[in-house]
C-alpha cells in the first residue's frame, strides 16, 4: 500500500480499504497510512443471537414509543415480540442502546466525573436561519448478527444533515470526526446536544469552544429539547434501516450514503413547506 493523500475520504471509507490478506504490510501499519486508529479496525461488538434479537426489538418498540420507559417497554416486548425479560435487564439493553423514555422528570443525566455540564439555550428562541443552531445524537443500527452507532450533525432550520458517522462502539472519537467535518463547511451560532458523556468530553466541547460556538445541552427525559434530532432518527429508521436489514457495517455506510443523499436533496419536507433540506439551508 503505497502512501497516499487519504484525507478526502471519510473515516468509514478509509477502514474499508484495510486488507487483511497483505502480508508484508500489517493492519497496524495501513491504519497509519490511512490515518486512522487501529482500536476502531480491530473492535467489532460480541452479542449472542439472543441479544441481539432483543435489542433489535427493543429498538423498534423505542422508535415506535418513545415515551414508553422500562415498565412499559419490558410488557411491550412480550406483547409484540413474545420477549419476556425483567425490568434490570431491559433497563440494561437500553443503556446499550443509549436510550430512556422522553418525558420530564426531576432528575437529570448524571455526566461522566470533570465533565462540565452546559445550559440548555434553545428555550424560545427564534430559529430563522441556517447554521444558527446545529444538533447532534447517538443513536443504535441494528445488524444481521451485530449493531453499530450512528450520529449526526444537524442543522435545526433547514433540518440539513451536514455530516455523519458510523462506530461499532459509543466513543467520543466518532462524535469529533462528525463535528470536525461540519465545521470545514460552516461555523454554527450554537451547538445542541444532550448530556451524554461523547459530548460533554473536553475533546468535543475543546473543538467547539475554539471555534467560539455557544454549547447548548439538554437534560435527558426533555422530548423537545432535541425534537429534530428525534424526529430524524425516527425517519431514517422506518424509510431505510429497518425496510433494508443491512449485515454489516460496511453496508450499512453504503446505504446511508444513499439515503442521506436522498434525505437532503429529494426528499420534501411537510415543515419546510416541502421544501427540501438542501433548498432550505442553502437559502
Amino acid at each position: 500500500m503505497a502512501k497516499k493523500n487519504f484525507t478526502f475520504l471519510t473515516h468509514q471509507e478509509k477502514k474499508l480499504l484495510i486488507n487483511k490478506n497483505i502480508e508484508n504490510i500489517p493492519i497496524v501499519r495501513q491504519a497509519e497510512l490511512l490515518a486512522i486508529s487501529k482500536s476502531s479496525v480491530y473492535y467489532t461488538p460480541r452479542v449472542n443471537p439472543e441479544e441481539l434479537r432483543k435489542l433489535s426489538a427493543l429498538d423498534q418498540l423505542y422508535t415506535k414509543y418513545p415515551f414508553y420507559g422500562s415498565r412499559r417497554l419490558r410488557f411491550a416486548l412480550d406483547d409484540e415480540y413474545k420477549i419476556l425479560v425483567g425490568r434490570e435487564q431491559t433497563q440494561r439493553l437500553m443503556k446499550i442502546l443509549g436510550i430512556e423514555a422522553i418525558y420530564p422528570k426531576p432528575r437529570t443525566t448524571i455526566p461522566a466525573p470533570g465533565h462540565k455540564i452546559y445550559p440548555y439555550l434553545l428555550r424560545n428562541l427564534p430559529v430563522v436561519r441556517s447554521n444558527q443552531v446545529w444538533s447532534t445524537d447517538i443513536t443504535y443500527i441494528p445488524l444481521n448478527g451485530s449493531f453499530c452507532y450512528l450520529t449526526v450533525i444537524l442543522d435545526w432550520f433547514s433540518r440539513y444533515v451536514l455530516t455523519w458517522e458510523l462506530s461499532e462502539n459509543m466513543e467520543t472519537e466518532f462524535c469529533a470526526r462528525a463535528l470536525k467535518s461540519a465545521l470545514t463547511r460552516a461555523i454554527p451560532e450554537i451547538h445542541n446536544s444532550d448530556q451524554g458523556s461523547q459530548f460533554t468530553s473536553n475533546e468535543y466541547t475543546g473543538i467547539l469552544e475554539t471555534n467560539k460556538i455557544q454549547i447548548s445541552m439538554d437534560g435527558r427525559g426533555r422530548c423537545l429539547d432535541n425534537i429534530f434530532t428525534e424526529r430524524l432518527w425516527r425517519t431514517v429508521k422506518y424509510e431505510d434501516i429497518y425496510l433494508k436489514h443491512y449485515d454489516s457495517i460496511s453496508h450499512v455506510y453504503e446505504g446511508l450514503k444513499s439515503y442521506f443523499l436522498f434525505y437532503n436533496e429529494r426528499r420534501r419536507h411537510q415543515g419546510l413547506n416541502y421544501r427540501t433540506p438542501e433548498k432550505v439551508y442553502q437559502s
